[in-house]
């Protein structure tokens, strides 16, 4: 009888080690698998995994709501390749790396009806009320190229200018010219396309190179 209970205890052993490890699968027992192996094949660097402590949590929950937080499209200009120049400077000291643009266009030549040069602001004075008892307006000059002077108007082709100097004559224009006010350039534009609170309270550092030109809402 004993023989019998040790036989008996040696197959179920040998049957359950060969169901538990799969042996008799072909035959419809085996143990269900728990595992997903293919799931460690879909993992992307799973060593690249970082813990946060606090600090660095509340770091990430600020950048969060920093990025949720409305922003404002700004813009201000145009400015000149000198201005621009002294501009990027400031912008690159005050604010971080893509949170502002600098567009960069052409400035078109541009062509003057000009009277002058006067000798003093007196004379300049005077000649501007008699073009204007002709009915003709005009403009005060005063460059270092030009000097003390009047405009009559101001165009983007030399022909336009000489065709209006030519329709002035007759009312009694003799001294007029046509001079080239200034010449083909580049001129910027300062974009800052998603401005936050935070970024707002650094813009005050720009105000001494924005050449007494405000920021906007963009167009």
């Amino acid at each position: 009888m004993l023989r019998l209970f040790v036989l008996v205890l040696l197959l179920a052993n040998g049957l359950f080690f060969a169901w538990s490890n799969g042996l008799l699968r072909a035959y419809g027992f085996a143990p269900v698998v728990v595992s997903e192996p293919h799931r460690l094949a879909q993992q992307i660097r799973p060593e690249s995994i970082q813990l946060l402590n606090a600090t660095e949590i509340k770091q990430v929950e600020a950048q969060v709501q920093a990025d949720l937080a409305p922003k404002e499209c700004l813009q201000a200009g145009p400015f000149d390749t000198a201005q621009a120049s002294r501009l990027r400077e400031a912008l690159e000291a005050a604010l971080p790396a893509g949170a502002w643009q600098l567009e960069v266009g052409k400035e078109p030549a541009r062509w003057m009806v000009y009277m002058g040069a006067y000798a003093s602001v007196a004379l300049q004075a005077k000649k501007r009320a008699e073009l204007t008892g002709l009915g003709i307006k005009s403009e005060t000059v005063n460059t270092p190229a030009l000097g003390l002077g009047l405009s009559l108007g101001g165009f983007t082709t030399e022909a336009a200018a000489k065709l209006e100097l030519a329709r002035l004559v007759p009312k009694g224009i003799r001294t007029a010219k046509v001079v080239q006010e200034r010449e083909e350039g580049a001129l910027s534009m300062l974009k800052l396309p998603a401005v936050t609170e935070q970024l707002r309270a650094k813009l005050a550092d720009l105000l001494p190179v924005l050449a007494d030109k405000p920021f906007e809402t963009c167009s």
